[in-house]
């Protein structure tokens, strides 16, 4: 049986039993049991929203730590287009990519350049005839896990294209061969430099492929620290990069889409604009629309859990380096010896089927589920419908649910209990009021 590796996860002596992850998370995975936190493994999509509001640090990415170098002779940094937002004043890229040499790295390959082979394949995508039109990308982990999950009658509309992060880490393998012959397979390891854990969850459980070419992931919070140290050092940096403004315009919300160089599209960024523009999709709402780009980070991927930098102003110094790089750097030719150019090979194409992931369901039989929805329509309109946390759901829909499913009580709704509390203390004093006269009367006669 397939086990799900999760990237985020939750540090219990530190939590206080807040309810702001409870209400932000998306997938309703988070409740509030004996003043903690506890997160439903099956229902958490690895968005990393519940890092970013947890006042108390208790949420925490699961990511390889630097010393996991050491396990390959020949070291490559695959950084994402979103690090070079991080830094103050960078008007060079090559200071980047050459401070990761001096981190400890052998290699390094731009996932940006990736990104621009990507956006061409997707061009001819769009072109073809039969696909499913809005088509939806698919470089963001988390949206698609959340499509698998709430929407899955929008699995058909996602992007079957391999994210420029798995195309990136073939590339860098088939290079790095090529020029080391000495070398074998698995004395490379490829490291992905990840803005968000949902990228590592990526890696960890991989979406449309049956294996992935990226050996580890690190945060880019942990790289940046290192990497300002070693750049300070640098005099003159090495000539290594090789992206243009397509491939780092990728880092922020809009950037994947408008280098389709198509109007018709739609980009939105934050989870919760993520699940309208689904929810207006599902409904027919959407039309006239060929291409749709969703981040679950707000910004984008310069938004991610794992970045150090606000993300809007990490999207500013974006656009400013936007001014000394040309279009783009990569073509199809290099990277893929195809025949016909106007078609996509097989090769950057996903070879499993993106399927629903039925974990909202009440229950595997039939008539149990049905049973239990019953249960859910006659409990549910008990409640005030305020939706505010207080019993340890996210909803009273969801306390319902958790009822019937013996996880809570009716007790556990706070408004109810309190509405209960001052009908007794009514009757109590009712009830003293009159054992009180009853008295008086009784000594006047």
């Amino acid at each position: 049986m397939f086990e799900y590796r999760h990237s985020v996860s939750l540090e219990s002596d530190k939590c206080k039993g807040c309810t702001n992850c409870l209400k932000r998370c998306p997938t309703e995975a988070i409740r509030i049991r004996f003043g903690h936190a506890v997160i439903k493994s099956e229902r958490c999509i690895d968005c990393g929203e519940c890092i970013r509001v947890c006042p108390y640090h208790a949420k925490k990415a699961l990511y390889d730590r630097f010393e996991s170098l050491n396990e390959y002779k020949y070291k490559i940094a695959l950084p994402a287009p979103a690090l070079y937002g991080q830094f103050d004043n960078l008007d060079d890229l090559d200071y980047v990519l050459t401070g990761l040499l001096d981190c400890g790295f052998d290699s390094v390959f731009e996932v940006a350049r990736a990104a621009e082979i990507i956006s061409e394949y997707t061009r001819r995508y769009i072109r073809e005839g039969n696909v499913k039109k809005p088509i939806i990308s698919s470089a963001c982990p988390a949206v698609v896990r959340l499509i698998s999950a709430r929407f899955p009658s929008l699995c058909e509309h996602v992007l079957p294209m391999l994210p420029p992060v798995e195309l990136a880490a073939r590339m860098a393998k088939r290079e790095a061969m090529q020029e080391h012959p000495e070398l074998d397979e698995h004395d490379i390891g490829v490291f992905f430099i990840s803005p968000c854990p949902a990228k590592v969850s990526y890696v960890r459980n991989p979406i449309g492929v049956s294996e992935t070419a990226i050996d580890g992931v690190l945060s880019m919070s942990d790289t940046y620290f290192k990497l300002v140290s070693a750049m300070n050092k640098i005099k003159t940096p090495q000539s290594l990069s090789k992206t243009g403004i397509i491939g780092i315009s990728w880092a922020g919300t809009g950037g994947e889409a408008a280098a389709l160089f198509n109007d018709k599209y739609l980009a939105a960024d934050g989870i919760e604009n993520v699940i309208k523009v689904l929810d207006e999709m599902e409904n027919d709402q959407i039309s006239g629309i060929e291409f749709i780009e969703l981040n679950a980070c707000n910004g984008g991927c310069v938004g991610g859990a794992l970045t150090v930098e606000n993300p809007y102003i990490a999207k500013a110094r974006l656009q400013n380096l936007r001014r000394y790089l040309p279009v783009s750097q990569n073509y199809i030719t290099n990277a893929v010896n195809i025949s016909d150019h106007s078609k996509v090979p097989a090769d950057v194409m996903w070879d499993k089927e993106l399927e629903y992931s039925p974990v909202f369901q009440l229950s595997k039989n039939a008539g149990e589920a049905i049973r239990k929805m019953s249960e859910i329509q006659k409990i549910y309109p008990k409640f005030p419908h305020l939706d505010c946390g207080s019993c340890g759901a996210p909803s009273c829909r969801a306390l319902a649910e958790d009822i019937v499913n013996k996880e809570a009580e009716e007790s556990d709704c706070i408004i109810n209990m309190r509405d209960e509390l001052k009908k007794y203390y009514k009757m109590f004093d009712t009830s003293r009021d009159k054992t009180g006269t009853d008295e008086n009367n009784s000594e006047n006669k």
